[in-house]
C-alpha cells in the first residue's frame, strides 16, 4: 500500500509556467465597497504578468455568505485581462473553508491566496511570482515586517501563540506569516491531498515542505470598513489553530500535571519531615482546601483541552463537507478565446 504521494512531475520551470498559469483566490465577506477597485488592480497586475512571463491568470472570488452587495458586484466584474470565477457559498463557513473552496476551483497550476480588504497589496504579487518562476521556490509566503503599531499585550499574545504551537513540532510555522502566499503547482497539488476538515492553512502550507521563502511587507490600511476579527474571534481562531494542527496543549497539560504532582509530593514530604522532627501537627484545613481547589481547577482545564480534541475527532468522523456552493459562475477573458466573456460555467452545488 502506497502511503505517500509523488508530485515531482509538477515541478515548475520558467518554460512551462506560462502554460500552467496562476489562480488568484480571494475570499470576500462584505467587501462590496472595495471589490471593484481591487479587481481593477488585479487586472493591471495580470497584464504585467502576461508581458513579463506570458503568464495566464484567473481570479476566484469566494463569497463567504456576505450580507451586502458583494455577490452582486462580483457577478458584474469584467473579465478584463484575466478570467473571473465567482463562487458563492451557501452560508458563512469561515475563512479557512473559503480558502479550501478557492483551492478546489482553481483551474491553473499555481495558486495565490490573498484577502479582499485591500491590505494585501496586489503589486507585491509580481515579486512573489518572480520567486516562484525565476528562483524556483514552491511556497512564497508573506509576513508582517513589524508589529510596532500594535499594543504590547497583542505582540506578546502573538509571540506566545507561535511559541506554543511550535513547541515540539518538527515543522515550525514561521512567526507572523499570513495567508497571503503563493503555492507552486506541486505545492498546491500536495495541499489538495490533505484530507482533514479542520484546517489551519498557515500550518498546512508549512507542513507540506518544499522550498519556501519569506517576504516581509507592510500591510496597507483597510480601504473601507473595519475588521471583523475582534479579540474574541482571534482567540477562537487561535484555539482552532492549536487544536487542529498541534498537540502542544495536550503536552502542556501533561507537563502541568507532572509539575503539580511533583509539588504535591514535595509538600507531603515537608509535612512528614515537620511532624517527624518537631512532633507538631500541621493544621490541615487551609492546605487541604487550597490543594483541592488547585487540583480541581487544573483537572477542569485538562478536561477542556481534551474536549477540544474530542470535538475535532467527532468532526472528522462525521465527514461533513467543508462547504456548500450555492452558485458558481465563470467568465473568460476575450484574449483567451474559447468560452465567451460573460458566459457562465455549469453551476456547482456542493463540494467535498
Amino acid at each position: 500500500m502506497k502511503l505517500g504521494s509523488d508530485v515531482s512531475g509538477l515541478s515548475t520551470t520558467a518554460a512551462n509556467a506560462a502554460v500552467q498559469g496562476l489562480s488568484i483566490v480571494v475570499p470576500v465577506y462584505n467587501e462590496a465597497a472595495g471589490l471593484a477597485a481591487l479587481h481593477a488592480r488585479l487586472a493591471g497586475l495580470a497584464r504585467t504578468l502576461a508581458r513579463r512571463w506570458q503568464l495566464s491568470c484567473e481570479v476566484i472570488y469566494v463569497d463567504d455568505g456576505s450580507q451586502d452587495d458583494t455577490l452582486k458586484i462580483a457577478r458584474a466584474l469584467s473579465p478584463d485581462a484575466l478570467d473571473v470565477q465567482v463562487v458563492s457559498l451557501s452560508r458563512n463557513f469561515g475563512k479557512e473553508a473559503a480558502l479550501v473552496a478557492g483551492l478546489d476551483h482553481a483551474g491553473r497550476g499555481a495558486v495565490m491566496f490573498m484577502d479582499g480588504d485591500g491590505q494585501h497589496p496586489p503589486a507585491l504579487i509580481e515579486q512573489l511570482v518572480g520567486h516562484w518562476i525565476d528562483d524556483g521556490y514552491d511556497v512564497v509566503y508573506t509576513a508582517k515586517a513589524h508589529r510596532d503599531n500594535e499594543s504590547f499585550l497583542r505582540r506578546m499574545a502573538v509571540h506566545g501563540f507561535y511559541a506554543l504551537i511550535n513547541w515540539g513540532a518538527r515543522q515550525k510555522i514561521p512567526e507572523d506569516a499570513g495567508d497571503f502566499r503563493l503555492l507552486s503547482p506541486r505545492a498546491a497539488a500536495a495541499l489538495r491531498q490533505l484530507p482533514e476538515r479542520n484546517r489551519f492553512f498557515k500550518g498546512l502550507a508549512s507542513w507540506i515542505g518544499f522550498r519556501q521563502i519569506r517576504v516581509d511587507y507592510e500591510p496597507a490600511p483597510r480601504a473601507h470598513g473595519v475588521t471583523t476579527f475582534n479579540a474574541g474571534r482571534l482567540i477562537g481562531l487561535s484555539i482552532e489553530g492549536l487544536t487542529s494542527f498541534s498537540v502542544a496543549p495536550l503536552r502542556f497539560a501533561s507537563l502541568l500535571g507532572v509539575v503539580l504532582a511533583g509539588g504535591a509530593f514535595l509538600f507531603g514530604l515537608s509535612i512528614v519531615w515537620e511532624v517527624w522532627t518537631t512532633g507538631k501537627q500541621v493544621p490541615g484545613y487551609p492546605s487541604l482546601v487550597v490543594g483541592l481547589m488547585t487540583i480541581g481547577g487544573v483537572q477542569l482545564i485538562m478536561i477542556g483541552v481534551l474536549g477540544e480534541y474530542i470535538g475535532k475527532i467527532l468532526s472528522e468522523l462525521k465527514a461533513r463537507p467543508i462547504y456548500f456552493v450555492a452558485e458558481h459562475s465563470e467568465k473568460r477573458s476575450d484574449a483567451k478565446g474559447g468560452e465567451k466573456a460573460g458566459e457562465a460555467a455549469p453551476e456547482r452545488t456542493a463540494a467535498e
